[in-house]
């Protein structure tokens, strides 16, 4: 199946970028376009924690929580963004000016990606191994690590987001990061010109 941009990761930073992609969708710019998640979300450490210092989100919400809400909000609001689960990506490889996206189980095309998996090592994603370092803002001791890149850009097409870009390990930051990526994403499709997406109370 061919997507015009493939989002590898379901957790803060995956979601978030496919929600604000998601919410671009309905644009004229955006016609015809089609956007996919491929929902890794086993790893996120999401999965074990209780936010407290978030704002916005209610003191012990639990995160396995907020992926959950997560994937139904996209489900509900944007279905367009096509949802894959139960799938995981073994490769990442640049073909004819596109990108191949492999999982244990298909074979996706894609004009652009956004991995958006953690930063444990080792990174189990073929194909990227060039862009690896070591992260430049967590413990040395921890073995962290991210993806090269400028303004979450790895090279043309191929952009990295959340703790992976190298940002520390915060919801807010890496939730802010995947928006980041979704609205460099939207003003690319909108012939370059800056673009959000805001909704207003009628």
């Amino acid at each position: 199946m061919d997507f015009d941009v493939i989002i590898i990761g379901g957790g803060a930073a995956g979601l978030s970028c496919a929600l604000v992609i998601g919410s671009g969708m309905s644009k004229p710019f955006a016609e015809n376009r089609k956007a996919g998640i491929i929902l890794h979300q086993k790893s996120s450490h999401l999965q074990s924690a209780l936010l407290n210092n978030v704002f916005g989100i209610p003191p012990e919400t639990k995160g396995v929580d907020v992926l959950n809400q997560g994937v139904a909000h996209l489900t509900d609001l944007y279905p367009e963004v096509r949802q894959i689960s139960r799938e995981k990506v073994i490769e990442v490889a640049g073909i004819n000016g596109r990108y191949r996206v492999i999982t244990n189980r298909n074979e996706y095309s894609a004009e652009r990606v956004v991995v958006a998996v953690g930063y444990t090592s080792p990174f189990r994603i073929n194909g990227l191994e060039e862009y690896l370092i070591p992260h430049k803002k967590a413990k040395i001791s921890k073995n962290r690590i991210q993806l090269k890149n400028e303004d979450h850009l790895v090279k043309s097409g191929l952009y990295v987001a959340g703790t992976l870009a190298g940002w520390r390990s915060q919801y807010a930051i890496a939730s802010g990061s995947g928006a980041a990526v979704a609205t460099d994403i939207l003003t690319v499709w909108n012939n370059e010109e800056h673009t959000k997406v805001h909704d207003k109370l009628t």
